[in-house]
């Protein structure tokens, strides 16, 4: 007389769970990855060199045709322009989060980190912290570049680094969309693709390159409740650089609540669905 017998699979381990643990956890995954990004230079060579190029051709090529506030001088448009550009670095970041997350399941890589008593959302948090990060060194470069150019700010220190932390408030927002998208595709090529093909219209049909009230009225009342134009118009406002506000719309009368607003409502839903994506393929 035979038993059959039952081979029962061990289920993965979990962690303790809590606040501490997943912060914990996050800041580990974040740390491999900023290691993983000294250990691949090109990657973040190639996040500084398109911005840069963004900034010496528009301020050089469109400089002194677009009129901003009935003004053409360059040096006006130059300080009108870059809340547009940096704002438009720190989200278009967003692709290559997405592209590396894809990259992390098209490897098997989150499959290792189920088999290890961590937080769930810890993968995704500690990705987009370090994305964060670089976002944050591209920044820095691309600070220096705008004051070569001409570039200044007029309000005081701590407006300015009130912008900034606007800026990679949203850069940080936009990149739990990268990380859903990353995760609801099957390679960083489609994440890539998939990234920058929202990107194009979110920062164009904005008030960062022109002056929304010259598009039609059907046009300026999106631009004018894009989230990315009340950051734009935040960092403006709190750069004392020049900006035209001419429109009744909130986010353009209250650029600074609206565009804080808008991050966190953003890193709430995107993170909330992120997080059950990235749960639902890893059971």
């Amino acid at each position: 007389m035979s038993a059959a017998t039952e081979t029962v699979r061990p289920a993965a381990p979990k962690g303790s769970g809590g606040i501490v643990q997943s912060v914990r956890d996050s800041l580990v995954i974040a740390r491999r990855n900023l290691i993983r990004m000294t250990r691949i230079p090109e990657i973040v060579l190639f996040g500084l060199i398109q911005p840069v190029m963004f900034v010496v051709l528009f301020s050089y090529v469109f400089g002194g045709s677009v009129s901003v506030a009935g003004d053409t001088s360059p040096q006006v448009y130059r300080e009108f322009l870059m809340a547009g550009i940096f704002a438009q670095t720190v989200t278009f970041a967003t692709a290559g989060a997405g592209a590396g997350i894809a990259d992390d399941m098209h490897k098997g890589l989150v499959d290792r980190f189920r088999s290890l008593p961590m937080s769930r959302g810890a993968v995704l948090t500690g990705r987009t912290l370090a994305d964060l990060v670089q976002t944050a060194l591209t920044v820095v470069v691309l600070v220096v570049v705008a004051l070569l150019v001409g570039w200044r700010a007029h309000e005081g220190i701590l407006k300015t680094l009130a912008a900034f932390a606007l800026l990679l408030l949203l850069g940080y927002a936009f990149s739990w969309i990268g990380a859903l998208i990353g995760l609801s595709v099957r390679t960083p090529e489609a994440a890539t693709s998939g990234g920058l093909i929202w990107l194009f219209p979110v920062t164009f049909i904005s008030n960062a390159f022109v002056d929304s009230s010259q598009m039609t009225p059907w046009l300026q009342h999106v631009a004018d409740w894009n989230p990315f134009s009340a950051t734009v118009q935040a960092c403006r406002e709190l750069f004392g650089n020049p900006g035209v506000v001419d429109s009744p719309a909130w986010p353009m009368q209250h650029p600074v609540w609206a565009s804080l607003i808008w991050s966190v409502l953003i890193i709430v839903v995107f993170r909330t669905l992120a997080v059950r994506k990235y749960r639902n393929a890893a059971s």
